[in-house]
């Protein structure tokens, strides 16, 4: 199973977390591509040692190759290698799995890695309703149809991206609408490859306690508690800025990631 992740040496220790919740379940060889600017081989090697048993590939990105891309503090420029990733993994990667670091995995990922995406370009989730997905649409002139998706769990079909992705399309589409993006990365992803994303179960491959506390205002829901997360979700994703390890996180679902801190 190959597993990417794109990140900055600041997110080490989160990743690591993340890494321990992936390999803590055997049913799958796990090899890891790491996408990144700044991690120093001292690092590298105390996450390879850490994980002895699984297959690391750390891949650097020259900055430079980015600087048409629009970022900020909060934004930083890694998180475009993903979009990217086709022209930069091995030619013998069809497929990979990407994750942010600030996921926590609660159950096998076979069931997602194996899905059927023939076709598409991506197998992502959806968190917006249907007011602000037409509002994304009307701001980013997506396609009707298209759905506006979350970036922080993708499927990613390698093989199909390598045959159709245009990087120079990617980036007339930044110099025209790149003064409305809010959110960079999945603006881009969702506006040009809209009509290439299998939707998949957001409550079970990429749920967060905003998700949780927006689901249980509504009292004809069935409510989401840690009993019912534990049943159904896979991936965890603390997405945004409530994060566990900050002292004003609020939500439930901390748990997840505390007990992967003292494994």
């Amino acid at each position: 199973m190959n597993i990417l992740f794109t990140l900055n040496k600041n997110y080490v220790p989160v990743l690591k977390n993340c890494i321990k919740s992936i390999i803590r379940f055997n049913e799958s060889k796990y090899t890891f591509f790491i996408m990144h600017s700044d991690i120093p081989q001292n690092i590298q090697e105390s996450i390879i040692n850490e994980f002895p048993k699984e297959e690391f590939n750390f891949l650097y990105m020259d900055k430079t190759l980015f600087d048409d891309f629009p970022k900020n503090k909060r934004y930083p420029q890694e998180m475009y290698y993903r979009i990217l990733a086709a022209d930069f993994l091995p030619e013998t990667i069809d497929k990979i799995l990407y994750l942010d670091p600030d996921t926590i995995v609660i159950k096998p990922l076979d069931e997602l890695y194996n899905m059927n995406i023939d076709g598409n370009f991506f197998a992502a989730c959806t968190h917006t309703k249907k007011l602000l997905t037409e509002f994304n649409r009307i701001r980013l002139g997506m396609d009707e149809n298209a759905p506006y998706i979350n970036s922080g769990v993708m499927l990613m079909n390698i093989k199909e991206l390598r045959k159709h992705q245009n990087r120079e399309e990617l980036i007339d589409y930044i110099e025209e609408k790149g003064n409305v993006f809010m959110l960079p990365d999945q603006d881009i992803i969702s506006a040009l490859y809209g009509d290439k994303i299998l939707l998949i179960d957001e409550y079970k491959y990429n749920l967060s306690d905003r998700m949780i506390t927006f689901h249980n205002s509504n009292p004809i829901n069935e409510k989401i508690d840690l009993p019912w997360v534990k049943n159904n979700t896979v991936i965890i994703h603390y997405f945004g800025k409530n994060k566990p390890w900050n002292e004003n996180y609020k939500g439930i679902l901390d748990c997840f990631y505390k007990e992967m801190q003292i494994q």
